[in-house]
């Protein structure tokens, strides 16, 4: 068994442009393997975590080197290795807040580029926090202006399930996974929606795995009632944090977005690094103490840790 361990997580290391020929969700009903919501008789489907997490590691060096180091394998090689990936560098200032954007276009195939932004920033590395600033309405639209809706649409009944799914913490412990919807609004080109399956893993050195993938078309049947607009997709999308030092982490954020209909790439790709840019620039702010917003949410996430049974991890065993 550790043997069989060692060999899949040492393939998680392999970089290789073509390895997204693996099927993420099974669409013959017999092979799918699902997980019951917090929502009545609907059941999410799982993913294969084994080719999500490899395409994330291949495409996010901070991710490779966190779950490598969390599954206890070598460790020397460098953080921001590139493999065999051809990244163009679209710019590069270690002096700015988010120091390093790169590109791949029509990466996979898929008529979009991949993006990656890489970052250090001040403040405590707390993960459910910066996903707050992707995932819930309040904190989006904070450096999102387009954003009309995001919330959580279905989220998972039991996370144990998820981490049995993942193979029993061999990348992290999911501590949130649900189906989330987000819409934005109509400006420059027509609204746009998105059914999302997103989750978090945390690590126990205090990294966090932030990711995301679009649910296929035989799944919107899931989406919520109200007029259809076009539909958007993010192929892939993590964001990797890990510390630095007592008060600092890096983020490593990667992200394919197929913005749909017919706008060309080279349109939307300057949009989504400038919309990112805002994102990391508001995030900034609040990592580094504004409004005491961040030092009252750990506060409240203790509070809700010790008035609650607490869930045993399948990762972090007493």
């Amino acid at each position: 068994m550790q043997l069989r361990l060692d060999l899949v997580c040492a393939a998680i290391i392999i970089s290789n442009a073509h390895a997204f020929s693996g099927v993420l969700f099974q669409k013959t009903p017999t092979l799918q393997r699902t997980a019951p919501s917090k929502k009545d008789g609907v059941d999410i489907q799982l993913p294969d975590f084994e080719e999500l997490f490899t395409r994330i590691s291949q495409v996010s060096p901070l991710a490779r080197r966190v779950i490598e180091s969390h599954n206890a394998i070598s460790n020397n090689r460098k953080a921001f290795d590139t493999g065999d990936l051809q990244w163009s560098t679209i710019e590069s200032n270690p002096r700015r807040l988010v120091n390093h954007v790169e590109k791949i276009d029509n990466f996979d195939g898929k008529g979009a580029p991949i993006l990656r932004f890489r970052s250090s920033m001040e403040g405590p590395c707390v993960g459910e926090y910066f996903a707050d600033f992707i995932m819930t309405l309040e904190r989006r639209a904070l450096w999102d202006p387009q954003i009309d809706e995001v919330y959580e649409l279905y989220p998972i009944h039991d996370l144990d399930a998820a981490n049995i799914a993942m193979n029993f913490g061999r990348y992290g412990d999911c501590s949130r996974l649900g189906i989330g919807y987000c819409r934005t609004k109509a400006n420059i080109v027509s609204a746009r929606e998105q059914l999302t399956l997103c989750g978090i893993q945390d690590f126990e050195d205090g990294s966090c795995i932030i990711w995301g993938t679009e649910m296929e078309d035989w799944h919107d049947h899931m989406l919520p009632p109200g007029k259809r607009v076009t539909r958007a997709k993010s192929h892939i999308f993590s964001t990797t944090l890990t510390p630095t030092g007592a008060n600092s982490f890096d983020v490593e954020y990667v992200l394919q977005l197929n913005i749909g209909g017919k706008i060309p790439s080279w349109m939307t790709a300057p949009i989504v690094t400038d919309t990112v840019k805002n994102l990391f620039k508001t995030a900034d702010q609040y990592f580094r103490g504004k409004d005491g917003h961040l030092a009252e949410f750990i506060k409240q996430k203790q509070m809700e840790s010790d008035s609650l049974i607490k869930r045993h991890s399948l990762l972090m065993t007493p």
